[in-house]
């Protein structure tokens, strides 16, 4: 399971057991609990996938490693998200983009991988929805957390959330936009790959898929 991922994905979690070790012995309690729950976070992904039986291709495997540690890890222990403006669209953006596949994802499988089972532009509108959808819920999430437990994860306010909605919508814009692109049989900067590898790795999942054009002219 672990040894098939990329070397960035193991040098990260490898980086964050080494933080949570030392940070344990000087006693510095709260970025240990930041770096074991990052660490938690991030290898998630891989027991709930072999939990459904489901293969997820080790690159898409180190995106969400890469935007888990660097929204905890580096956003918050080093706070990234002050020393760099643009830090906080990057993590939006670039998980909009992953949901939006994500979406896309979810829906073909609804359909077995039958690419002609629905236009593509409803099937990349689902995913479009469904990566918004997401990115709202995080801004309930952060709009609580700061109400409950006095944080500052809006920053600036209805500044900041408006800012990174609008930057979720272009996000999850990229993302439907690589499935639409995906099921037209073109190449959207590499992105397509990932979907392709997905399809190939669980093949159960989509048993129509490359049939539905046959099926659609009997």
């Amino acid at each position: 399971m672990f040894s098939e991922q990329t070397l960035v994905a193991r040098l990260i979690w490898a980086a964050l057991l080494i933080s949570a070790a030392v940070s344990l012995i000087l006693g510095r309690w709260s970025l240990t609990f930041v770096s074991l729950a990052t660490l938690g976070l991030s290898v998630a992904p891989l027991f709930v996938a072999r939990w459904v039986e489901v293969r997820v291709p080790p690159s898409f495997i180190a995106a969400m490693v890469i935007f888990v540690g660097g929204t905890l890890f580096l956003g918050e222990v080093f706070d990234f998200y002050e020393r760099f403006w643009w830090w906080d669209i990057a993590m939006h953006g670039g998980s909009a983009v992953g949901f939006g596949l994500i979406g896309f994802v979810l829906v073909f499988m609804m359909f077995q991988g039958d690419r002609y089972a629905a236009p593509p532009w409803a099937i990349s509108l689902f995913a479009f929805c469904f990566a918004v959808a997401i990115g709202a819920a995080w801004e309930v999430f952060e709009f609580s957390m700061d109400q409950l437990l006095g944080t500052n994860m809006q920053k600036s306010g209805l500044l900041d959330t408006m800012g990174d909605l609008i930057v979720d919508m272009i996000g999850a814009s990229l993302g439907a936009l690589t499935g639409f692109a995906y099921l037209k049989g073109q190449q959207l900067s590499g992105m397509t790959g990932l979907i392709a590898e997905f399809v190939k790795r669980n093949p159960r999942f989509f048993r129509r898929h490359g049939t539905g054009r046959k099926a659609k002219r009997k």
